[in-house]
């Protein structure tokens, strides 16, 4: 076999590798153990409400500047699963970029349904923009981001004012939103078990991000991969479009021939060469701070 043929059966075992630890919810996602234990520091299990689940675990990176970008991202996993423990390689990946990252764990079903995980989120975002501060961030910094149903709880929250309000935040605390192969536009909702989330169907339409664009949200780095089939892309291609059309800003990268996970799996350390998404989120949050002025 070739180099290059190599190559390529390394990328395929590693990403099917990742996908299957991803998709774990034993909690133990083995890939975190290729996750370099330099350059940051982890704060674990800081409680952000007063239920098990909301809790969650800062990334701070090692310079010594303060005054550090903030994200606060959102893992996947239908609503049904995903722990942040999983996620280490996130938050390194961010870190490594002189970003402070805030990883939160959500409610989720069946023990909750829409919008339980939305309002957590709400709360997680409103307590970082009050204690980011004592970990070295720039509350004035703050953006959301998320992947897959993360990317819709971001989403929700960057573009419906209603939740942030009710933490006690607001939409215009947030310097921006990145979205990874996020769903913003699934009605009709077919899936069984989705239906039962989002019951009732008198409420899907508020459910979908894409229908409180209104030109007020933060501006959007939306990536997603063409080959996705978990999520569709033109979730993506139509929330940026009626971003665009409402005098919003969104940003869109759709990347040939990369399926769900694929799009997640350059955050790891050890899989970067597969594709420029950091650089993407990076860039994003450079350009934004440099854009936004703010004493916080």
């Amino acid at each position: 076999m070739s180099r290059r043929g190599w190559q390529h059966l390394f990328q395929a075992a590693a990403v099917s590798l990742l996908a299957s630890l991803l998709a774990a919810c034993s909690g133990q996602f083995w890939v975190n153990t290729l996750v370099p234990r330099w350059g940051y520091d982890r704060h674990s299990d800081i409680a952000y409400g007063n239920l098990p689940r909301q809790k969650l675990d800062i990334y701070t990176p090692d310079e010594p500047a303060a005054g550090h970008p903030v994200v606060v991202f959102f893992y996947g996993g239908g609503w049904q699963s995903g722990n942040k423990d999983g996620y280490r390689f996130v938050g390194q990946a961010l870190a490594s970029r002189g970003i402070t990252a805030v990883l939160p764990d959500y409610r989720l079903y069946p023990a909750v349904r829409f919008p339980a995980f939305i309002e957590d989120g709400a709360a997680a975002v409103a307590w970082t923009r009050q204690h980011i501060g004592a970990y070295g961030g720039n509350a004035c910094h703050l953006f959301v981001a998320g992947h897959s149903a993360g990317a819709h709880i971001a989403a929700m929250l960057a573009t419906d004012g209603a939740y942030l309000a009710a933490a006690g935040a607001s939409i215009h605390d947030l310097a921006g939103f990145i979205g990874l192969a996020g769903p913003y536009d699934f009605l009709p909702i077919k899936g069984p078990t989705l239906q039962k989330i989002f019951a009732p169907k008198s409420n899907w339409p508020n459910t979908q991000p894409i229908n409180f664009v209104d030109g007020d949200e933060p501006p959007m780095l939306l990536l997603h991969g063409g080959a996705d089939t978990t999520v569709r892309p033109e979730n993506t291609i139509n929330m940026a479009a009626k971003v665009n059309q409402s005098g919003g800003s969104a940003k869109v990268k759709i990347y040939p021939g990369v399926t769900h996970i694929m799009l997640i799996a350059p955050l790891a350390a050890t899989l970067r060469f597969m594709g420029d998404e950091l650089d993407q989120i990076a860039d994003f949050v450079s350009l934004r701070v440099t854009d936004r002025s703010c004493s916080a």
